[in-house]
């Protein structure tokens, strides 16, 4: 693998390697073995110029679990905040000795831009309102520990897809894996270029899905928390009861409770939130091994 810029990029058979490897590793996390050597001597740049709680820590713990060295990066007391321009940074960091180079930012297309500008490889950990194809992984892992399978299941996105760089990864990966998807949200915030099956009726799909998968509205990207969309859309404890008996719920975070999703839910039994979270760190070291120990 040279690289995870889109989770579309990967076939079947690479993404079901990347799922079996992330759990192997959250066994090796989970029985407290001692961190491995596979990434020793090789340097990992975690490049996040937006904010980020998990998906940067968990590419921190992930490279140092595998032995790595990790290169951290502030923009706010790196030399960007002296007027260096994005493409010096990055030919710098490269100059530097990363091996592979791991970019959060805020606007579509950097990650793949970044990669035409050194032979580093990218992996994208979220660009704009494009992707973020290591929580599609993530997501994927914690689908499978919890069913034992992915093919045949069914999900349903719900909520602001238009801005969700996370649903357009999940509209890539979970089709490839077997998953049936449809996507639930109002009608202006629904892709019209899409293959899935699409409503504004949350209500109608409760009862026939395996996944509800719930998205945070994105004020930062143009959505708009209002009363009606807590009303229409928010999963509260009367909607989760409408539920099959073993459906979950899961939620990429940060959750805002009380408008996608009720105190009662996000704590509730049906929750695998907290596992989404637990699972970014092997996922990610799935992803690292790939890139910088093929074959």
């Amino acid at each position: 693998m040279k690289g995870l810029i889109s989770i579309g990029s990967l076939g079947r058979d690479d993404l079901e390697a990347l799922v079996r490897r992330s759990i192997e590793f959250r066994s090796r996390l989970d029985g407290h073995e001692p961190d491995g050597n596979e990434l020793a001597g090789r340097a990992v740049a975690n490049l996040f110029f937006e904010p980020s709680t998990r998906t940067r820590l968990s590419f921190h713990l992930a490279a140092r679990r595998l032995g790595a060295i990790v290169l951290p990066y502030d923009p706010a007391t790196s030399s960007s905040a002296k007027g260096e321009s994005l493409r010096d940074t990055i030919l710098t960091v490269a100059a530097v000795g990363a091996d592979v180079m791991v970019v959060r930012h805020s606007r579509n297309g950097v990650p793949e831009e970044i990669a035409g500008w050194s032979d580093r490889p990218v992996v994208n950990a979220g660009d704009g309102t494009n992707e973020h194809p290591t929580q599609a992984l993530l997501d994927a892992v914690t689908i499978k520990k919890r069913f034992g399978r992915l093919d045949g299941l069914r999900m349903a996105i719900v909520g602001d897809i238009a801005h969700s760089r996370v649903a357009n990864s999940l509209m890539k990966a979970m089709p490839t894996l077997g998953v049936d998807l449809t996507l639930v949200g109002p009608s202006n915030w629904l892709p019209a270029d899409t293959t899935a099956p699409t409503t504004d009726a949350i209500d109608d799909v409760l009862a026939g899905v395996d996944v509800l998968y719930l998205l945070r509205v994105q004020t930062e990207r143009g959505g708009e928390i209002t009363e009606r969309f807590v009303s229409e859309f928010g999963i509260d404890r009367s909607r989760a009861g409408r539920l099959r008996g073993e459906a979950v719920v899961m939620h990429p975070g940060p959750i805002n409770r009380g408008v996608e999703i009720s105190e009662e839910v996000a704590d509730g039994p049906r929750s695998l939130i907290l596992e989404q979270v637990a699972n970014g760190v092997p996922s990610r070291m799935a992803v690292l091994e790939a890139i910088l120990v093929p074959g």
